[in-house]
C-alpha cells in the first residue's frame, strides 16, 4: 500500500473485524494509529498486534453514541500525534426484525451506533483534518445501504444515512475547496462476528441466523475487505465496493431499478432459515 506512510489515521471498532484488519494493514503500511473499540480485550489485542509491528498506536474504549466523548476523543488524539489525516467510521452492530414487530429501542440503538456513531466520528475530526492539509474521511455504509432487505429495516435506514450523509458531505468538502477527500464503504457479507453479535427481534432465531450468515453470505474475509478499502482510499475514490454480492447485487438494483423490491419479496423468504 501506498501513500499511507507517516500519516495518522484513526479507526473506530477497531478490536475486531474490519476494524482490526484495517488497523493492521494501515501499521503495514507506515501509518501511525489512534484505534478504539467498545470490546476492550478485542481492542487489547489489536493493539498487541501493532505494537508487535512497531508502530505508534494509541488504544482508547470509546462508545460511539457518547457525543461529547468522541469530541473529546478527537482533540486528545491530536494532541498525541500532532496531527490527524484520515478517519475510518466503522464501529457497528446489527439488528433483524420485521417493522411491524420490532421494538421502538431496537430501531434506535441501530441509529445511534451506525449512523449517528459516524456523524459523531466525522464532525468530531472534520477540523483536524481540514487543519492537516490531507484529510480523508471514510465511513463504511453496506450492500445494504445500496439496497433494501426485509428483516433489516433498522440496519437499512442506518446504513441508507450513512451513505446519503457522506456522499453530501464529499460534495461539500469539494465546493469549499477543503483539502479533505470522502469515501463510501459498500462492504458484502463479510467473514466478521458481527452477525453472531447481533441482536433480533423476540422470535426469531438468532444462532441460526448467524450461521446462515456465515455459511451461505459471509464469503469475503476481512483482511481483503481492507486492503481493498486502503486500495479505494489510495486512489481518492468517492464509493467502494467489496465482494462479488456486493458489486453484482448493485449492478441488479441499477438495472431494475424499484422492481428489485418485487423480486426480493418474492425470493428472500425462501433463502433465509425460518
Amino acid at each position: 500500500m501506498q501513500g499511507f506512510a507517516g500519516k495518522v489515521a484513526v479507526v473506530t471498532g477497531a478490536g475486531s473485524g474490519i476494524g482490526q484488519a484495517l488497523a493492521i494493514e494501515l501499521a503495514r503500511a507506515g501509518a501511525q494509529l489512534a484505534i478504539s473499540d467498545v470490546d476492550t480485550e478485542g481492542l487489547a489485542q489489536t493493539e498487541r498486534r501493532l505494537t508487535a509491528l512497531g508502530v505508534r498506536v494509541k488504544a482508547d474504549r470509546l462508545d460511539v453514541t457518547e457525543r461529547e466523548a468522541f469530541l473529546a476523543y478527537a482533540d486528545e488524539v491530536k494532541e498525541h500525534f500532532g496531527k490527524v489525516n484520515q478517519i475510518y467510521n466503522n464501529a457497528g452492530i446489527a439488528f433483524s426484525g420485521d417493522v411491524e414487530v420490532s421494538p421502538f429501542k431496537d430501531i434506535e440503538r441501530v441509529m445511534d451506533v451506525d449512523f449517528w456513531g459516524v456523524v459523531n466520528g466525522t464532525k468530531a475530526f472534520l477540523p483536524h483534518l481540514i487543519e492537516s492539509g490531507d484529510g480523508h474521511v471514510i465511513n463504511i455504509s453496506s450492500l445494504f445501504g445500496l439496497l433494501a432487505m426485509p428483516g433489516q429495516a433498522a440496519y437499512n435506514a442506518a446504513k441508507f444515512a450513512v451513505r446519503g450523509f457522506t456522499e453530501a458531505l464529499n460534495q461539500e468538502m469539494a465546493i469549499a475547496k477543503h483539502p479533505v477527500k470522502v469515501t463510501t464503504v459498500h462492504p458484502g457479507g463479510i467473514q466478521t462476528a458481527i452477525a453472531r453479535n447481533a441482536t433480533v427481534v423476540e422470535g426469531l432465531d438468532a444462532a441460526a441466523m448467524a450461521e446462515f450468515f456465515d455459511r451461505k453470505l459471509a464469503s469475503t474475509s476481512a483482511e481483503e475487505a481492507a486492503r481493498v478499502i486502503l486500495d479505494g482510499v489510495s486512489k481518492g475514490r468517492a464509493r467502494v465496493l467489496i465482494g462479488n454480492d456486493a458489486r453484482i447485487l448493485d449492478l441488479l438494483v441499477r438495472i431494475l431499478g424499484s422492481k428489485y423490491q418485487r423480486l426480493f419479496s418474492f425470493g428472500i423468504p425462501k433463502l433465509r432459515p425460518r
